[in-house]
């Protein structure tokens, strides 16, 4: 899949609006129902688990300013002192989880992600990774990563993560075609990217990854191919190639954006293809649907034995058995349910103000919800399913419990026609271009969006 021909009329077809499925049931589909009291039930049975590994996200939201085309949740503090308050109250959650979790401390996976991490000093770094680990137990051989701005991160602060322990991190670039930075109201030198990576290096970070974003206004495919080209000069060890989600009814301040000079549904493709084909015969693997590693890279061998997983925190090998979220707006995925921090700072700090888990929202799977789980998180992490490991582990006959999805997918002129997916006796196998399109695959498992009859306009595009 070097080189791909993509017919424009196949792209068209499939080109709707859909999610990402970093989770399964999404985001949309949480509610108020679930509280800070169901969360607390869902903490027990975890902790009856023992020592089994859990992994930790840690939402640090603040930037000096917002990117036109940022989609997480930021606040935007052009005084520090805002930041003291919230470690304060983060440090009160922290505990809050510990005491919650007494027989199970053991951390596998760390990730630190914002707005802007490094938006705090050295020493408030050094002080909350101490808060964690005072509580907790982060096993020596964890992955713990932190996303870095080149823009504002100091050697002060990553001789502070290295000291700490923090093995991984990922830098933020997008694009490096000064006309695109204006467009998206972020600027950023070459020479700020490859100094800050070279520190990196010499700091002795076992993996230093970029992350790029296609599909943003004033892209063209000769600035993406120099972007890129600048990229592979900078040899990282994983790279991310983001799809530029423009939902401006959701993100309000996406509107900044002139969706003239978007590039239309065909160059957004292209610009994808391109990084694809370079990253290939530059000698790095494909991972999942957007993102790259070096051969010698774990998640190479993990995607080849399919073991490859998949949480809110991108694509690991590390997973632990639950997935717990600290911090405003931050999701935790645990015992069969998923909670979501309260997204405002005013009311993240009142409910720990009264000694409550600041949770807003979430969602009990049910039976249904787990099995399509497993089948989204396969296809789209190994682009394969093994038919007969789900039936024996959850006691379905697939063939008649998915009835409808494999006859949508084997409809004439579907999926299987298109040379998307394989349909086997034993498995189904993502194949050729359907490893572009792996998201529309996965909507055909999905039951939520089946009931609402139509893609929800709170996602991007597939293309």
């Amino acid at each position: 899949m070097s080189e791909i021909e993509v017919d424009a009329a196949l792209m068209r077809r499939y080109d709707r609006p859909g999610p990402r499925y970093t989770s399964y049931p999404t985001a949309v589909e949480f509610d108020d129902a679930y509280d800070a009291a169901e969360y607390r039930s869902r903490l027990r049975a975890a902790d009856e688990l023992g020592d089994e590994p859990l992994s930790l996200y840690v939402h640090l939201p603040f930037c000096r300013e917002r990117c036109a085309y940022c989609g997480c949740n930021v606040v935007i503090a052009r005084r520090h002192e805002i930041v003291s308050r919230y470690l304060g109250y983060l440090q009160r959650e922290i505990d809050l989880l510990a005491d919650a979790l007494p027989q199970r401390r053991r951390v596998s996976q760390l990730h630190w992600g914002g707005g802007t991490p490094t938006y705090l000093t050295a020493a408030e770094l050094e002080e909350l990774y101490a808060r964690i680990a005072g509580r907790f137990d982060v096993a020596r051989d964890a992955e713990v990563a932190i996303e870095l701005d080149p823009r504002v991160t100091g050697l002060e602060q990553l001789e502070a993560l290295r000291g700490a322990g923090f093995n991984r991190v990922s830098l933020g670039v997008q694009d490096f075609t000064e006309d695109v930075q204006a467009a998206i109201e972020r600027h950023q030198t070459g020479r700020q990217t490859r100094e800050l990576m070279q520190s990196c290096r010499d700091l002795g970070f076992e993996s230093v990854n970029v992350d790029l974003v296609y599909g943003l206004p004033r892209q063209t495919t000769v600035t993406f191919t120099e972007s890129m080209r600048q990229v592979l000069d900078l040899r990282p060890d994983r790279v991310a190639v983001y799809s530029y989600a423009h939902v401006p009814r959701v993100v309000a301040h996406q509107r900044r954006i002139d969706e003239a000079e978007l590039p239309d549904p065909e160059v957004k493709l292209q610009l994808f293809l391109i990084a694809r084909r370079m990253m290939l015969e530059a000698g790095y693997a494909a991972i999942g649907m957007d993102h790259f590693a070096l051969p010698e890279d774990e998640l190479v061998t993990a995607q080849r034995e399919g073991t490859l997983s998949r949480n809110f925190m991108g694509y690991t090998v590390r997973s632990g058995t639950d997935a717990l979220g600290l911090g405003v707006s931050a999701i935790g995925d645990v015992r069969g349910s998923f909670a979501q921090n309260e997204k405002k700072l005013s009311r993240y700090y009142a409910a720990l103000d009264e000694g409550h888990f600041p949770i807003a929202r979430g969602r009990i799977l049910d039976r249904d919800d787990l099995i399509r789980r497993e089948v989204i998180r396969e296809l789209m992490c190994n682009f394969r399913l093994d038919r007969q490991v789900l039936e024996r582990a959850t006691g379905i006959e697939f063939g008649e419990y998915f009835r409808r999805e494999l006859d949508e997918l084997a409809a004439p002129g579907g999926p299987v026609d298109d040379g998307l997916i394989e349909v086997r006796a034993d498995r189904l196998e993502v194949v050729g271009l359907g490893r572009l399109f792996v998201r529309n695959l996965c909507m055909t498992f999905d039951r939520h969006l089946r009931e609402r009859g139509s893609s929800s306009t709170s996602f991007s595009r597939t293309v």
